[in-house]
């Protein structure tokens, strides 16, 4: 994983795989060090373009994805790209959707889905996932058998 993000960088959670994912505040400046190569962002509306391949879930702030099927999707894509690429996940305050897509990739990578909010907080941010239903989000996600491991 020579293109992945530096254990170290802010933000950066190592699934089980070793694959790494940044997730972070859009509200905030983006961290130092480099840019990611693919992002997938969580916002009721469109977020501002980015110099790289992104994604774009509408998802209200504490609240689920409008389209889960594309939800599904779009994680699922960034779960493959960690494999190689600096992926990152984001909202406006970096916790509550992102927490709840990064358990996600959890799942996909492995994590019984009811370990999966445990996981993130251990790793990420510890106030990640913030509402009922965002866990309730994760424990149902389909996680499906790991694509490339």
């Amino acid at each position: 994983m020579d293109d992945g993000w530096d254990l170290d960088a802010p933000g950066v959670l190592t699934l089980p795989s070793g694959r790494r994912i940044r997730g972070r505040a859009l509200r905030r400046p983006p961290p130092p060090g480099p840019h990611p190569q693919f992002g997938v962002y969580l916002l009721g509306d469109a977020p501002p373009p980015v110099p790289w391949a992104s994604r774009w879930v509408p998802w209200p702030d504490f609240r689920l994805p409008r389209d889960s099927g594309l939800a599904a999707r779009m994680l699922r894509e960034a779960w493959e790209r960690a494999a190689g690429e600096r992926v990152e996940v984001a909202c406006a305050g970096g916790r509550g959707r992102t927490g709840t897509a990064l358990a996600c990739l959890a799942v996909l990578d492995g994590v019984p889905a009811p370990q999966a909010v445990a996981y993130v907080r251990a790793g990420y941010d510890p106030r990640a996932v913030e509402t009922l239903w965002q866990r309730r989000y994760v424990a149902r996600f389909p996680a499906g058998p790991p694509v490339g491991g």
